[in-house]
């Protein structure tokens, strides 16, 4: 099976996540692992322990109460493997797909694009380490310091809660420390903004780092990934927080005590989070219909490819948005900053999102019959678990059996499943030997 997996690249991913999800089951139904008597049950150990591999965030136990410092420090562990994982699995899986193109083409399509070459592998590598271990440390110190000076916690609590609000932002894991995860820092910029920069940083994905990096401050220079994925990141990040503020504003249970510095951090604070991170500073189950439908798109749409970040990504939402505008310019090219999109990455995307949209609806639909809830919050918590947020309305501990399970394997086919599907897809393009007729059904 690990030689197939090998074989076939496109394996690889999920098995490895698979085989550090059932490990870390094993170390959280140890009786070390909880702090109270006995051991942890079987579902609840898996689900934690997919939550964290996924880098999801969902829990079915508070976690600072249920899980020892042993089980606290496993979690944490699975998390970092999770995020630093998947950041390199698709990073030099999509690396991987270039391989197939002849080295003239090759060179040119990296010429044209700056995209990232199979000579790059080992400067991938030194960045994602350099990167990772950089942002964790210098977000850990100011999280140990403002958490010592400021609400006296004891150098010892204070630097493993900075320690692990640090990793659990920067790879987009959702896991706290607190057991209201950082309501408590809702108006705190000296907290806050350090973890909302982790968690976009990581949540861009290693092949933007790396641009940024060869190529500071060139934008003409930069890859249309790059250039989309900056774009799109910033128009969901303050379009997201516009309608959070616009929706919860005079909320008294999220915004409305909160002055207007507070009501502004809040709802950039959230619309970064619902992208992919799961850190709440607002309560979320009290928030208004409107402003769970924002969530779901923010939820969906996620962040950078190759990433730590879930969802359908950026680039795949903006590109069918520049497919729709083609369309209606009437125009026979798909083109985005003045260069063409290519047919089979339009054909990519669409594929990408109607599976999505398929494997959610599905969920859904079962989540529906073996709960009693409505709709809008089922709808959340499985988009949730899908992209890999985190966020929930309060009902994940209150599932049956059957919707943990659920849960558990949306959360693993959001994880791994798009990058696996866009990859494998990418390895078995190929020209076929011959072309049917061409007929135009009827559309709309």
């Amino acid at each position: 099976m690990l030689r197939r997996g090998i074989q076939h690249p496109a394996r690889l991913i999920p098995l490895t996540f698979l085989g550090t999800i059932l490990l870390g089951t094993v170390l959280l139904m140890l009786p070390v692992a909880r702090a109270g008597d006995g051991s942890a049950p079987f579902l609840t150990a898996i689900f934690t322990s997919t939550s964290a591999v996924c880098v999801t965030g969902l829990a079915v136990v508070d976690t600072p109460v249920y899980w020892s410092m042993f089980g606290q420090v496993v979690i944490l562990g699975l998390c970092h493997i999770g995020g630093f994982g998947i950041m390199t699995g698709a990073t030099l899986l999509g690396m991987l797909v270039m391989r197939r193109l002849r080295l003239g083409t090759r060179l040119i399509a990296q010429a044209e694009t700056r995209s990232l070459g199979l000579g790059d592998v080992t400067a991938v590598l030194k960045l994602i380490l350099l990167v990772t271990f950089s942002v964790e440390a210098l977000v850990a110190a100011a999280l140990t310091l403002r958490l010592h000076y400021g609400y006296g916690e004891s150098w010892g609590l204070a630097l493993w809660n900075g320690v692990f609000q640090s990793i659990s932002a920067f790879n987009n894991a959702g896991f706290s420390t607190y057991s209201d995860s950082l309501m408590g820092f809702v108006t705190d910029p000296l907290i806050v903004v350090p973890i909302m920069l982790a968690i976009i940083i990581g949540g861009l994905g290693f092949p933007v780092l790396f641009e940024l990096k060869r190529e500071p401050g060139q934008w003409s220079r930069w890859s249309i990934h790059t250039k989309i994925t900056l774009l799109g990141s910033g128009i969901l990040i303050v379009g997201g927080a516009l309608a959070i503020l616009l929706y919860e504003y005079g909320n008294p249970a999220t915004l409305g005590p909160l002055d207007t510095s507070g009501k502004l951090l809040g709802a950039l604070f959230h619309s970064v989070t619902a992208r992919t991170a799961g850190f709440n500073t607002l309560d979320v189950g009290s928030m208004g219909t409107e402003t769970l439908a924002v969530n779901y798109v923010l939820m969906f749409i996620g962040g950078g490819s190759a990433g730590t970040a879930g969802g359908i990504k950026v680039t795949t939402f903006f590109l069918l948005g520049f497919v729709v505008w083609t369309e209606v310019r009437g125009s026979q090219d798909t083109t985005a900053f003045r260069r063409r999109i290519s047919a089979e990455t339009q054909r990519l995307a669409l594929t990408v999102v109607l599976l999505g949209v398929g494997a959610l609806a599905v969920a859904t639909l079962l989540m529906l019959s073996v709960t009693d809830l409505p709709l809008e919050v089922v709808m959340f918590e499985t988009i949730s678990a899908f992209a890999t947020v985190g966020l929930s309305t309060g009902i994940t501990a209150g599932l049956p059996p059957m919707g943990q399970w659920i849960l558990i394997a949306l959360m693993f086919v959001g994880r791994v499943g798009t990058i696996t599907v866009a990859t494998a897809l990418a390895l078995r393009s190929k020209a076929p030997a011959y072309r049917y007729p061409e007929e135009r059904p009827i559309v709309g």
